[in-house]
């Protein structure tokens, strides 16, 4: 029976062999002077917590009472919240004096993030705001945030105030807070992009330049560069205005560092810059935002991808990379096993907007390019539901933002 289709919402109990699971990261808090700060209610006003149609949601947000003073035993704070995927922190306010700065770091160091008294990107680490006062530092992955002032200073005085923090779901909590659409087609055939570095190199190589995208701090979609210029495009149903964008940040890099190794590095992490365009009409038409990124010489290196002009023809051949279930990137090659049918368009007119496919995909991967064998962008993915997930026409969005980018 046919399943009827809506927005990407699906996530799967049985996941990618490398999986959110990253609390591993995370030293005890006894290893530090101080206690992790406790939070002083059980969550946020429901007002403030993450509403997206069709997105997945993979956070909480919580309040909290911290500072950091100028006294040697209040310069660092813990924020813990154990089992958590990720830890945002937001600061109320902060009063450096020029020379001083902050950080927001795992416990291991392996991510750091700096923050000055200018907040200024060229020089520090990026950051993102959601139109209140202070701002949001980039978030760090596990369940821990170790946030220290560095300063020669020894006075009275508060030098930084931290009123609200994103803690990410489990695995377990993202499917209770998800609703769940058949999106993985028979048997998941996806794998850990790494897993496919030496049999198709060039599909590896071209992943490079989808991210996750970590929408105002609570929601997961993926998105992608797109053209030689600063252009990022993901769905207008994961955001679709200039304070989302805003509060958004796009982690490239997130990946297994070996094929079902469970063992992905932080990536690196910019935050959103300029709404350029969305699509008009409703989210099951072309549904795309166009949009650029902060601190792009960080991501150039990563590569970019190019919009096909003409449309796809039923049976081509195709690919899609993703963050299905806000996981580390996987691939969608295979429609059920390795080595086997590969993935193909199964319509190429499903209707005026999309194309249809079985290609597995699930939530989180609203926003992937599905790419042909010339390694083109043949549609954007955004809506599941089996036999027939289907992506937006890359050419007809490509007719629309052409002005807007380089499409080599």
């Amino acid at each position: 029976m046919k399943h009827a289709l809506r927005r990407l919402r699906t996530v799967a109990v049985t996941l990618g062999a490398c999986t959110l699971g990253l609390s591993l990261l995370s030293a005890p808090a006894e290893a530090y002077s101080v206690q992790p700060l406790a939070p002083h209610s059980d969550r946020a006003p429901e007002s403030d917590q993450f509403t997206a149609e069709g997105v997945t949601t993979v956070g909480e947000l919580r309040t909290v009472d911290g500072s950091l003073s100028y006294a040697r035993n209040s310069r660092t704070q813990i924020i813990r919240h154990p089992g958590a995927t990720y830890v945002k922190v937001h600061f109320s306010s902060l009063r450096l004096a020029p020379g001083e700065y902050v950080t927001v770091s795992s416990p291991d160091g392996r991510e750091s993030h700096r923050y000055d008294r200018n907040l200024n990107r060229a020089t520090g680490s990026d950051y993102t705001t959601d139109g209140q006062p202070g701002f949001w530092a980039m978030s760090v992955e596990g369940d821990t945030a170790v946030v220290t002032l560095h300063s020669s200073r020894l006075s009275r005085g508060s030098a930084a105030t931290i009123d609200r923090f994103w803690r990410g779901y489990d695995r377990t909590e993202i499917t209770q807070h998800n609703f769940s659409t058949q999106s993985v087609c028979s048997t998941d055939a996806r794998r850990d992009v790494v897993c496919y570095q030496s049999s198709h190199p060039t599909e590896f190589a071209r992943s490079n330049a989808v991210a996750r995208l970590l929408i105002s701090g609570g929601g997961m979609c993926t998105t992608w560069r797109v053209g030689n210029t600063n252009r990022m495009l993901t769905n207008k149903h994961c955001f679709s205005t200039q304070a989302a964008v805003s509060g958004s940040e796009m982690q490239f890099n997130y990946q297994c560092a070996t094929c079902g190794g469970a063992n992905p590095g932080p990536g690196t992490k910019v935050s959103g810059a300029t709404l350029y365009r969305v699509s008009s009409g409703g989210s099951n038409q072309l549904d795309y935002t166009l949009y650029s990124v902060n601190n792009f010489a960080a991501i150039q290196g990563f590569g970019t991808l190019y919009l096909a002009t003409t449309a796809t023809t039923t049976g081509a051949q195709m690919y899609i990379p993703g963050h299905g279930d806000g996981n580390p990137k996987r691939l969608s090659i295979f429609e059920d096993s390795q080595n086997g049918a590969r993935c193909t368009v199964r319509n190429a007119n499903y209707n005026t907007w999309n194309i249809s496919y079985s290609c597995d995909t699930s939530g989180g991967n609203s926003g992937s390019p599905v790419l042909n064998s010339s390694h083109r962008v043949i549609a954007l993915h955004h809506l599941g539901g089996c036999p027939s997930n289907q992506g937006a026409k890359a050419h007809l969005i490509y007719n629309e933002i052409a002005s807007l980018i380089d499409n080599g």
